[in-house]
């Protein structure tokens, strides 16, 4: 019980620095709808022949809200990047503070904010022509799996974090996962990339989540890639949330900033 509260505190006093951070409410909230409505309006025409009989709006709208989760995220590294080199971190190790809650409440608060933003991009997709054809146990599923992909790469910006040695390079690692969704089926078919880029997309992780959740959110069914998807998902979450504590655990104090 001690240490659930201990990551409440830790969660909520996160989330006042993101509601009070007007560049990352900007980065991390309005550039995934401003893209959004860039690719409806501006490429949609071109590229929207190329998605056959599904509309180019539900088509590219789970790769936006992937996009949206990998915006956010970086923030979370920076986050914790700061209170680090700040020397925030070793004064909650001084105090009767759990430790798993220092990782925990940021990495809670990040979620929180992502599915929100998430929600936020989803409203506006269904302004400008979103009509998904999920039932609800379909969109059961979309968030399911929304929230294991949101808290595997939660988990990884916790351990990019811990590892960066300045605050300006802890969300670097985002730029990575920026590319994966730029070389996935997110805004175009794989059908119209080239060789090597089509065997790329079809053999990363971000392909059969965006797959899967455009299939519970276009078609109402899961699809074929459920299994490689929740594989993914799952094993970046372990691997992440084991390697981040470890690395949290060794970690030597850090000398505040002056």
């Amino acid at each position: 019980m001690r240490a659930l509260t201990d990551t409440w505190t830790m969660t909520k006093r996160s989330l006042r620095h993101t509601t009070r951070s007007i560049d990352t409410i900007i980065t991390v909230v309005l550039m995934p709808i401003a893209l959004l409505l860039l690719f409806v309006y501006v490429f949609g025409g071109a590229l929207g022949t190329q998605t056959g009989p599904v509309d180019y709006i539900d088509f590219i709208t789970p790769g936006v809200v992937t996009m949206t989760v990998v915006s956010g995220i970086a923030y979370a590294a920076v986050r914790l990047a700061t209170d680090l080199q700040k020397g925030i971190i070793n004064r909650f190790r001084t105090m009767p503070v759990a430790p798993s809650s220092v990782l925990s409440g940021q990495a809670l608060s990040s979620t929180l904010s992502n599915l929100f933003s998430c929600l936020l991009v989803i409203a506006v997709a269904f302004l400008v022509g979103f009509r998904p054809h999920a039932d609800p146990a379909a969109w059961a599923w979309f968030l399911t799996l929304l929230v294991l992909f949101t808290l595997a790469t939660t988990w990884l910006a916790m351990l990019f974090g811990l590892l960066a040695k300045t605050v300006e390079g802890a969300g670097a690692f985002s730029y990575i996962l920026l590319l994966l969704i730029f070389i996935s089926p997110s805004f175009v078919p794989t059908d119209s990339m080239t060789p090597l880029l089509r065997s790329l997309a079809q053999n990363q992780p971000m392909t059969p989540i965006i797959q899967t959740m455009r299939s519970l959110l276009t078609h109402n069914t899961t699809g074929p890639h459920l299994p490689a998807a929740l594989a993914w998902a799952t094993s970046i979450l372990a691997a992440s949330y084991t390697l981040a504590l470890t690395a949290y655990r060794h970690r030597p104090p850090t000398q505040a900033a002056t």
